[in-house]
């Protein structure tokens, strides 16, 4: 088979397509024919050796990869016939040594999900990882028809599902996007007011736009500059929910400058949602990460949700690091054998 592997920590050129073996299937595994393959921002990190990884840095060589949707080709002692030849999707875990860069993969046969009909595999990808991240972050509040939406990252896959979702709820969606081209792809999801962030005057504007009513839920996936004007938008007692910091370019978070007292002043609670919390009200765990997994699955096979998917050829996983490191993709990013 082939398959996209690290020898050595770096830049994204690190990243080589090559034949190698293909995996053998273990005692209660199948493998995996890859029909789609999960890119996220934590690969980058551990491709460029950053030891402050939240999943830790690989032995070398390595498959990087811990997403995969397609069809189980083959099986481990001791696994459940029934699985052979199914249309599947897993998260690999935070623990597994990856391997979803490849044409055919390996994974224990309890992380699958069989694929509901009519939901593609690249969709799956978007909704097994990012999408149970997205409704794990809706579960810090509810929303209705009274509220009044920030999303900092909406063309990211986790923003892009945080506007359809508020959206179905009935709130009023103010999405914000870097560049035209995001933008305009915020105003198609539903987006009642999209705005570019990098525009000095974005907050104005949006001011302008809801006629005097203020935020009442802040989901900021960006940090910096823009989520301290967001923050500035919140009524009296409102929600600020970090879920990334991608204005700071790193992976596991960095300090926002927000003064606690000021803050407190106005009520407003500003948490970063990431984390055992978020799974807590889903059972905690494993049970709440299979729980969110197949709540997440079944928004998609509805068609309540339509996850955005930017796929790359897995022969340039490459050049999609890169365009995930600049920031230069929309939704979710996915390789392609």
């Amino acid at each position: 088979m082939h398959a996209v592997r690290l020898h050595a920590f770096g830049p994204a050129e690190n990243l080589r397509h090559e034949r190698t073996e293909d995996p053998v299937p273990g005692p209660g595994q199948v493998r995996v024919a890859v029909a789609a393959a999960g890119v996220h921002l934590v690969d980058t990190s551990q491709r460029a050796g950053d030891p402050g990884n939240p999943y830790g840095l690989p032995e070398l060589p390595s498959v990087p990869g811990r997403e995969i949707a397609g069809t189980v080709d083959a099986l481990g002692e001791g696994t459940d016939p029934r699985w052979l030849g199914r249309r599947v999707v897993a998260h690999l875990g935070r623990t597994a040594p990856g391997g979803g860069y490849a044409e055919l993969a390996v994974v224990d046969a309890a992380r699958l999900h069989e694929l509901p009909d009519g939901l593609a595999e690249d969709h799956a990808i978007a909704m097994i990882g990012t999408g149970r991240t997205a409704l794990g972050i809706l579960g810090f509040t509810e929303l209705g028809e009274d509220d009044v939406v920030v999303v900092t990252a909406a063309a990211g896959g986790i923003g892009s599902l945080l506007v359809q979702y508020a959206r179905n709820a009935g709130a009023t969606v103010v999405g914000l996007a870097g560049g035209p081209a995001k933008v305009a792809h915020v105003g198609a999801l539903g987006a009642d007011i999209a705005l570019d962030y990098k525009d000095p005057d974005w907050a104005e504007r949006a001011r302008t736009a809801l006629w005097g009513r203020a935020a009442t839920v802040v989901f900021d996936g960006v940090g910096g500059p823009a989520a301290l004007a967001a923050i500035d938008l919140l009524a009296p007692g409102g929600l600020h929910l970090v879920f990334g910091w991608s204005a700071h370019g790193t992976v596991g978070g960095g300090p926002l400058d927000i003064d606690p007292a000021r803050l407190a002043e106005r009520g407003i609670t500003s948490r970063n949602v990431l984390g055992p919390a978020m799974l807590e009200r889903f059972g905690g765990g494993e049970t709440g990460m299979r729980r969110l997994e197949e709540l997440s699955l079944a928004e998609a096979a509805a068609g309540r949700v339509v996850p955005a998917v930017q796929r790359f050829p897995l022969a340039e996983a490459a050049a999609a690091h890169r365009a995930l490191e600049t920031r230069g993709t929309i939704g979710k990013v996915v390789l392609v054998p």
